[in-house]
């Protein structure tokens, strides 16, 4: 069987660092990677999904917000993965999002951010690291739980910003200990999944390379039926 094609996007300046491990965690979930910047040719009816990476933090323009904080951000690949995900969600195409991709995906859903989310949650103390030092726990009715069990897990954290208001179809599949949105999913098929996590640098744990998995095997899901609908009669 063919390994799926997954698109991924990443920043210009930093993706190199980025898009390897990214793409060691596909193939060990049997799928391949391309990378894609501002800077690619982007056709998403030449993969069968796509990974919207993390990175600097969004715009607030995008969902009709104004910047209340000190941000590094990146217009350009902004519009470029916005587009990508609306066209993703549109077509159905199976979409992970990373982090910056999980909000990405909120916002192309119609959703909102917090801008500075550490600072709704006081008792929460600020974590920058990439390695599992965060308490998140998974909701018992969402996919994420069938796909890495509902048991508490630790993950890492590297966001400045958060999920605040749900894109239309999507709810909310994990949050941390102190009530901080960590992951968003749709509610129904075709898969699109949220983590605010970077599952890419813990691929020594066996769950989080579950999130890979689940990603190449709707892909592969993905590539088969349109193999079918293009097939000759």
């Amino acid at each position: 069987m063919n390994r799926p094609l997954i698109g991924v996007t990443t920043s210009t300046r930093s993706g190199w660092r980025i898009f390897p491990l990214v793409r060691f965690n596909l193939w060990l979930a049997g799928a391949r990677a391309q990378r894609w910047t501002t800077r690619s040719d982007i056709d998403l009816d030449r993969v069968d999904g796509v990974i919207i990476g993390g990175g600097d933090d969004i715009s607030p323009d995008l969902y009709g917000a104004r910047l209340e904080v000190t941000a590094r951000l990146d217009p350009d690949r902004d519009a470029m993965e916005h587009d990508i995900a609306r066209q993703a969600l549109g077509d159905g195409i199976p979409v992970l999002g990373i982090c910056r991709g999980a909000q990405m995906l909120n916002i192309a859903a119609g959703g909102t951010l917090h801008q500075d989310a550490w600072s709704l949650y006081p008792d929460a103390k600020p974590v920058k690291t990439i390695l599992p030092r965060r308490e998140v726990c998974v909701s018992d009715a969402s996919q994420l739980s069938n796909w890495l069990g509902g048991e508490p897990m630790r993950v890492n954290a590297l966001h400045t910003q958060a999920v605040d208001l749900l894109g239309q179809g999507f709810r909310v599949a994990a949050r941390d200990t102190h009530g901080m949105v960590q992951a968003i999913e749709r509610c129904r098929d075709p898969f699109a999944l949220g983590v605010q996590w970077h599952p890419e640098h813990l691929f020594y744990a066996h769950r989080q390379r579950a999130i890979f998995r689940a990603l190449s095997a709707a892909a592969q899901a993905y590539a088969q039926g349109r193999r079918q609908v293009f097939a000759p009669a």
